[in-house]
């Protein structure tokens, strides 16, 4: 069962999970989570017509009912599970992954996330040990839409903008289902027309490859800001007024201007995120706590906190608002509203994100490597006897030192071992990047 990771159900449909284990699985949610009505969402891939049929057959068979939202963003989903008071949601998608990809996202109630802790796991056993017995009284399925109620809810958040003018790129994903009638028809939108083979290019924003468009667009429109959104659009990532792609951990310090009223308001940041975004943070008042990658974690620690917002390198953005959930539509509307604000003093979104060019980042490199906890462990052995500020021991391990840090951890659902290092200035950035690889990696 190769698809089952630690946040949701993800692989290569009919090759690591298939039209059985997808039944098994809606059969089993009723009993697992004590659901007698399931919500049920789905984007556009190819498969996901497939999946839904058989995962709503196990749904019914099972005596529970199935309640479909059909097309849906991930984060509409979240909206549902938190506001329409189910026990049980399921998003079927893949998110930014390539269009051979598809998954299951479950949700509890009050989209509080499903992770391998709080019920995959125990629904693994189940799917593998357990042959589904189909009650006699079946479930029935009723259809549902709240795509007007969400566009009304976003739409009512997002101020004064007209003085921008707006690149956005919907990656042929989810997004397209709502961006027009809520950022307008002065937006310049492309890729909006739902594509489950995602024709135009990848789903994934952080390829460079797939940025490629949408700087295209803002150049040539002469844009205030590009937005570009992933398959199922709850991650986003920008572009700034001169072309330039911003890495997502900086937008942090966007939504911070954006949001931070109030002193000791909290956000989270993952632990590759730039020493700026806690240093801008804390800047304003605000106290910066750094934590895990991953939705799961990264939800789980908003509430636990009462976090204000969170964000991570990969274009994840939290808001407690959102029932802690992650929504790049959302985080979007603040960026816009606050670069809207800006340009009525004179400020363009650039000017604001040189402001942090002094910390000089590797970005996350991926090395393919049979060796990671032996490498990790040794990383830490050595860095422990120098002088170092602080130390974070979860997810992998992060030692930072006054003029720059790094982090080591191991993927959850592929072989790679992540690094980030950032630095001062790019000369030492470099030279410290050659030494963990030299001393780490090529030995």
């Amino acid at each position: 069962m190769s698809a089952f990771k630690a946040y949701d159900i993800r692989g290569i449909y009919d090759k690591d999970f298939n039209c059985d284990t997808v039944y098994k699985i809606g059969f089993f949610l009723k009993e697992l989570f004590d659901a007698k009505e399931i919500a049920v969402c789905f984007d556009k891939r190819t498969s996901s017509p497939e999946i839904y049929e058989n995962l709503k057959k196990g749904i019914t068979d099972s005596g529970a009912d199935v309640h479909s939202f059909g097309l849906s963003t991930t984060p509409m989903s979240y909206y549902i599970a938190a506001n329409k008071g189910y026990k049980t949601t399921v998003m079927i998608t893949a998110s930014h992954n390539p269009k051979e990809y598809n998954g299951l996202k479950i949700s509890g109630p009050g989209a509080v996330p499903v992770g391998q802790e709080s019920g995959l796991l125990k629904l693994k056993e189940m799917v593998e040990n357990i042959t589904p017995v189909p009650c006699d009284k079946k479930g029935e399925e009723k259809n549902f839409n709240i795509k007007d109620e969400y566009i009304l809810y976003m739409k009512k958040k997002l101020k004064k903008v007209s003085n921008l003018n707006i690149s956005i790129d919907c990656s042929s994903g989810m997004a397209g289902l709502v961006a027009r009638e809520i950022f307008g028809k002065k937006a310049n939108i492309i890729l909006d027309e739902l594509d489950g083979n995602f024709p135009a290019h990848s789903p994934n924003p952080l390829e460079e490859k797939a940025r490629k468009m949408i700087i295209k667009e803002v150049k040539e429109n002469k844009s205030d800001i590009g937005i570009i959104f992933d398959g199922d659009a709850d991650r986003v990532m920008f572009i700034d007024n001169k072309g330039r792609f911003i890495s997502p951990d900086l937008m942090i310090n966007v939504l911070a201007y954006a949001l931070i009223e109030n002193e000791r308001e909290r956000v989270i940041c993952d632990i590759r995120s730039s020493k700026s975004c806690s240093d801008y943070i804390k800047l304003l008042g605000g106290e910066p706590i750094i934590w895990k990658v991953g939705h799961v974690f990264a939800k789980s620690k908003l509430r636990e906190t009462g976090a204000l917002y969170g964000g991570e390198l990969a274009g994840h953005y939290y808001f407690k608002e959102f029932s802690y959930c992650d929504s790049g539509i959302l985080a979007a509307i603040y960026v816009l509203n606050t670069v809207a604000e800006w340009k009525r003093d004179n400020i363009r979104l650039s000017d604001f994100i040189d402001e942090f060019s002094s910390w000089c980042s590797s970005g996350e490199i991926n090395f393919k490597t049979d060796k990671k906890e032996e490498i990790i462990k040794r990383a830490e052995e050595d860095f422990k006897k120098e002088h170092y500020i602080k130390f974070y021991d979860f997810d992998g391990i992060r030692f930072d030192f006054d003029d720059w840090w790094f982090n080591f951890r191991m993927s959850n659902t592929e072989p790679y071992l992540r690094l980030v290092l950032e630095a001062k200035n790019k000369e030492l950035m470099e030279e410290k990047l050659k030494f963990i690889q030299d001393k780490y990696i090529k030995n």
